[in-house]
């Protein structure tokens, strides 16, 4: 097993459209998406969830469960705040809609590991730090619908 680093590899991209009701991009969608990878200070959550559900029994004190509804994790892309321009905060202002790409194994044709996530801008702020620390902005997304997992980058025109 080939082990790998996030840092340098994974590539998070916003498309504001994807045609395909399974959510799987064209390769012109994928060229066409917004790259922000170089500007992503911090990612939290972009995973599903499973809310499990508890199932005792008055046989035994253990109590057992099954899977119950799944749910994405709240999530957030933190950014370097840039000071000569508000393309960040223009691109996803609060309301937006569109579709975050993570291609864990790097935005190349036929590799595997790109999840899709339908989502809308629930917030964008600029947390404010007396700290020694570059500035920053935090975009909280809400995610629509289940989200495309694990699937391959796309190939060809």
């Amino acid at each position: 097993m080939a082990r790998f680093s996030r840092k340098g590899t994974t590539k998070i991209l916003f498309a504001e459209t994807i045609a395909s009701t399974s959510y799987l991009p064209t390769a012109a969608e994928m060229t066409s998406a917004t790259d922000y990878t170089k500007k992503i200070a911090a990612v939290d959550g972009f995973a599903l969830e499973n809310q499990e559900i508890e199932t005792p029994d008055m046989d035994s004190t253990f109590v057992s469960k099954i899977p119950g509804d799944d749910q994405a994790s709240d999530s957030s892309l933190t950014f370097y705040e840039d000071d000569t321009t508000d393309t960040i905060e223009t691109d996803l202002a609060k309301g937006t809609t569109g579709f975050v790409i993570i291609c864990r194994k790097g935005n190349v044709a036929a590799a595997k590991g790109m999840d899709v996530y339908p989502v809308r801008v629930a917030s964008l702020s600029a947390p404010i730090s007396a700290d020694n620390e570059a500035a920053k902005l935090m975009v909280k997304f809400s995610i629509t619908d289940r989200p495309l997992l694990n699937a391959t980058v796309p190939t060809g025109p």
